[in-house]
């Protein structure tokens, strides 16, 4: 089919300013890489028992290597209760049996560097398992011991001490305080838990807390992880005296319906509150800079900080602190052309200000796909978890959009992270049965926010096996939906224009254009009808384009049209055709 749009979509690609310079010179590796999230209890499952574990991980890292990643973050395999899907540790030196053994872990770990993937590896710092050896320690010891200095007890207020030390909520829903039974059987503190009632916070002022860790981290340096992704990294200090705040911690605190981008990038995804993004975090992770420079190999601090606006967020980077920083502004920006480019351009500028790499992000374990979250009436807003009663999000236009999205993510310099499934185009399971779920945050809510479960279902790998060959047995601990047996990998491996292969060919020319130590440069000339409508911008040699719609964009017909996140109409003339929700890499000849 021939399409021959209006005139007054057409563009040329004439850059602005520079506002990002390409790096030269040695570069370490997480300055550039593509990391792979593994939730590994549903990546793949290698004993049959329908939840995912480190054999299952080993048995797909060919997959991974395939895809032409960088490194994986694995996510938690500790020893736990898994009140909390492994974020409740009860033991940080040792694999849960539920995925394993350390053993498992060794050559789980010593297979994926044979294949040239490093391995990060999940630490949760800011609160133990109520379940650890040092809180039943402190449930069994008295008021003022040094066994309760290890987390934050305090007495109560109110008559007889019946009320909490303050007004401060969790993130999951509820009071962050729960009151404990003393040894002797009378009502006494409260301890802290800005989570689950089982994850009690840890006091980060006690000198033996930050040994512990130390130590952690060398556990497992020494038996050879390329970094760490640091739960809840601005969350471990809390402001001298614990005061009161009007505010709430809620996940749903990052949701919004339209939202504009700031001018500093911001979109209200940051936590407020005297619990989040003390000045003495910073303390801790130089200290850590200091732990993982003593071993070789460039490894790495990745942290998960919900800290706005992004030039707050960059202190967490400088060079004597952590490496990479998610950027959640850029996770919680609309689908509008104007808004990414705010917080494309502010992420970059506040990056650049501390030498480090901006670290994009689209979808993780704790959000809504965003396959799905762009297939809604307000496409990229952040509702926590959706339901068979909540509106539905568009799946095919989802996918589509969340295709150019990708493509859009990918060619932005800096390191990006990617969610298992989403090379897939997996969308969120939102149908699934509220009795299947897991999240604490849908019980701690009185059942009024789904959570997280529906990002979080084993994967596809085979269309026609039970399971759709998640598990030999064809179990699953969490149902999947009858979508994803399209979605499988084997009825997308080797398809042309499939999203598996749209992955790949961008992961294969991502690296050998270098994008990820390259620059970036907007594109103007557009003409004022398109202004809100497209981002464009140049790294190194490669045109980006993202037409955000209605009307088909026509680029010039000397480009050497590199990869499109969708097929492509044809031009009479040769031109390079956008359609709507659609990126395309071009070569600038």
């Amino acid at each position: 089919m021939t399409l021959t749009p209006s005139p007054t979509t057409s563009a040329a690609p004439t850059t602005t300013t520079l506002v990002h310079p390409p790096r030269t010179g040695r570069t370490e590796w997480w300055r550039h890489a593509v990391i792979y999230q593994v939730y590994p209890r549903s990546f793949a499952d290698g004993d049959g028992d329908g939840i995912g574990d480190l054999p299952g991980v080993t048995s797909r890292l060919d997959h991974l290597a395939r895809l032409g990643v960088d490194a994986i973050w694995l996510s938690p395999f500790y020893r736990s209760p898994q009140h909390d899907a492994g974020y409740d540790v009860a033991d940080y030196r040792d694999v849960d049996p539920l995925f394993g053994t350390l053993e498992d872990f060794d050559a789980m770990l010593a297979r994926a560097h044979g294949l040239g993937i490093r391995v990060i590896v999940d630490l949760v710092p800011n609160h133990t398992s109520a379940d650890h050896e040092w809180f039943q320690a402190a449930l069994a010891a008295a008021p003022e011991s040094p066994e309760r200095a290890r987390y934050i007890f305090r007495d109560g207020t109110g008559p007889g001490g019946s009320q909490p030390p303050n007004n401060w909520t969790s993130v999951f829903g509820g009071a962050a305080w729960t009151r404990v039974t003393e040894p002797d059987g009378t009502a006494g503190q409260w301890y802290l838990h800005l989570f689950d009632t089982s994850q009690p916070d840890l006091d980060w002022r006690n000198p033996e807390v930050r040994t512990e860790f130390e130590a952690v981290l060398r556990f497992w340096l020494d038996r050879g992880v390329d970094g760490f992704r640091v739960d809840v990294a601005h969350g471990m200090v809390k402001e001298d005296g614990l005061p009161d705040w009007d505010g709430t911690s809620s996940m749903i605190d990052g949701a919004h319906e339209g939202i504009a981008g700031s001018e500093d990038g911001s979109t209200g995804a940051g936590n407020a509150g005297p619990m989040w993004d003390q000045e003495g975090v910073h303390d801790i992770y130089r200290a850590w800079h200091t732990v993982l420079a003593e071993y070789d190999g460039d490894r790495a601090l990745v942290a998960e900080a919900w800290v706005e606006p992004l030039s707050r967020l960059a202190r967490y980077v400088r060079p004597d602190e952590m490496h990479q920083a998610f950027n959640f502004s850029f996770l919680t920006t609309l689908w509008r052309a104007p808004d990414l480019r705010t917080v494309v351009n502010a992420s970059l500028v506040a990056s650049d200000e501390v030498g480090a790499p901006t670290t994009w992000v689209l979808s993780n374990h704790d959000v809504v796909r965003h396959a799905s979250r762009l297939g809604l009436e307000v496409p990229g807003s952040k509702p926590n978890g959706i339901g068979a009663a909540d509106p539905q999000p568009d799946e095919a236009l989802g996918l589509r959009r969340a295709r150019a999205a990708t493509l859009l993510m990918l060619a932005l310099p800096g390191s990006a992270y990617l969610y298992q499934g989403e090379e897939l185009g997996l969308p969120e399971h939102t149908t699934l049965d509220d009795e299947e779920r897991q999240d604490p945050a849908w019980w701690r809510s009185g059942y009024t926010e789904r959570g997280r479960d529906g990002c979080r279902v084993p994967l596809p790998w085979a269309s026609g096996e039970p399971g759709l060959g998640f598990s030999a047995s064809g179990r699953t601990w969490l149902s999947q939906p009858d979508s994803f047996s399209r979605y499988a990998l084997d009825t997308q491996r080797g398809v042309a224009g499939s999203t598996y292969e749209v992955y790949r060919s961008a992961l294969r020319l991502r690296r050998e254009f270098r994008l990820g130590t390259g620059s970036l440069a907007w594109v103007d000339g557009l003409p004022s009808s398109a202004e809100s409508s497209v981002l464009a911008f140049v790294n190194r040699d490669v045109l980006v384009v993202t037409n955000f719609g209605p009307d088909l964009l026509r680029l010039p017909a000397d480009l050497q049209l590199l990869h499109a996140s969708q097929d492509l109409p044809l031009a009479d003339d040769d031109a390079v055709l956008v359609p709507a929700d659609t990126t395309v890499w071009a070569r600038l000849t």
